[in-house]
């Protein structure tokens, strides 16, 4: 007797990747295939954020991390192997999403999200996905988000307990939940002199991949929500208790005095890069948009320059506050704490409007804020976006 081989692509029966999907009656993977996301962490949360928009078939997504793979994200992290130990998270966390779909646009930012990936980032993304660990990134998501009016969905979990919470632009944001000791805990990061700490062993925030599971299980179903226009828990947070198995939500409440809450009229995508833009040509533009009265605020603190009185030298620095460390306050020659100068504003009058941004200390794709009074316009580096984006620039 013959032996017929049929095979199941030559036959109806084959189903398509996502055909299950489409069986939920408001599912469109046509949105999901096409919306921008943008996951900053790649630890245990961020590995289950990722695997799960791979799995859903998200069709353009930036994954950014500053770490590498270490021994212990083995057990939590579902996208690592053990030969990945020493590789960059992001990079590697990004070749295991598009092993899981071939078809997704995928990029990684290998760095720090607070000093050095720029705002155009957020704008481009349609929703962000946060799966991180400390205050001071969870901030500058927000102020991000908040400026260039993106909805992001923020993960915690802490042994086997978790919560999910959704802030939307107009609504309460995350700077509005924290409290009084939450601003002690995050200037305990920071020296008297506004430098960063050195590094301190405090231990590891212990964790399972289980709970993690389920947080980020929670912020992927409402960023599926967020991209059909459906309902969500904006403005809320989903509280579960892995002791007790219990779950509520608790809604937050908009501080109107909240610092993040300072919204730009527009902003001005611009063809020019960072590195071949002086500040003061931008500063000229500013002015004749705004009046002469603009002045140009970066969206982070800049170390100018490190002065010693004793050695009567001074050491020009054009970094980001954020990336020098207290032992640099002290001067290598003598041991006395030098004076730190720092700046966030540009009035026209200092000695390096002749520069570039990029020479100040300002990262690729950034937007640079132009205020005269109640009026804020920001200015997109737009030419930059596609060294930042990659595959995913369009």
């Amino acid at each position: 007797m013959e032996t017929i081989k049929i095979s199941i692509a030559d036959t109806e029966m084959e189903e398509d990747r996502f055909q299950r999907f489409s069986l939920i009656g408001w599912w469109d993977q046509d949105k999901i295939k096409n919306a921008r996301v943008l996951v900053v962490g790649a630890g245990a949360l961020g590995n289950e954020i990722i695997k799960n928009l791979a799995l859903l078939g998200v069709g353009n997504l930036l994954i950014a991390d500053m770490d590498k793979i270490e021994n212990s994200n083995l057990s939590r992290s579902i996208l690592y192997r053990a030969e990945n130990n020493g590789s960059s998270k992001a990079q590697t966390a990004a070749a295991s999403a598009r092993d899981i779909y071939p078809d997704m646009n995928v990029q990684y930012f290998d760095g720090n999200v607070v000093y050095d990936l720029g705002t155009g980032v957020y704008r481009w993304a349609d929703v962000v996905l946060g799966g991180l660990d400390n205050r001071e990134a969870r901030l500058s998501i927000n102020r991000n988000c908040w400026k260039v009016t993106r909805p992001w969905i923020d993960g915690a979990i802490e042994q086997i307990n978790g919560c999910a919470r959704v802030f939307v632009p107009d609504g309460p944001c995350y700077e509005c939940t924290m409290s009084e000791m939450d601003w002690q805990l995050l200037n305990k990061r920071r020296s008297c002199n506004l430098l960063t700490r050195d590094e301190m062993q405090l231990g590891k925030t212990p964790t399972t991949p289980t709970i993690s599971s389920i947080i980020a299980g929670v912020q992927c179903q409402e960023a599926i929500k967020m991209i059909h226009g459906l309902e969500t828990i904006a403005g809320k947070g989903f509280i579960f208790n892995g002791i007790t198995n219990d779950s509520y939500l608790v809604e937050y409440q908009r501080k109107e005095d909240c610092y993040t809450h300072d919204i730009p009229e527009k902003i001005i995508s611009l063809k020019n890069r960072s590195d071949r833009t002086e500040i003061a040509d931008l500063l000229k533009t500013a002015r004749e948009y705004l009046g002469p009265e603009t002045v140009l605020e970066i969206g982070r603190d800049l170390l100018e320059s490190l002065s010693c009185h004793v050695c009567k030298k001074t050491e020009e620095q054009f970094v980001s506050l954020g990336k020098v460390h207290k032992s640099a306050a002290t001067c290598p020659d003598c041991g006395t704490d030098r004076e730190v100068k720092t700046f966030y504003k540009i009035n026209g009058d200092e000695s390096f409007v002749n520069r570039t941004f990029a020479e100040i200390g300002v990262p690729p794709f950034d937007i640079i804020w132009a205020r005269n009074q109640e009026r804020l316009v920001g200015f997109e580096f737009s030419g930059d976006a596609s060294d930042v984006l990659g595959p995913l620039y369009k």
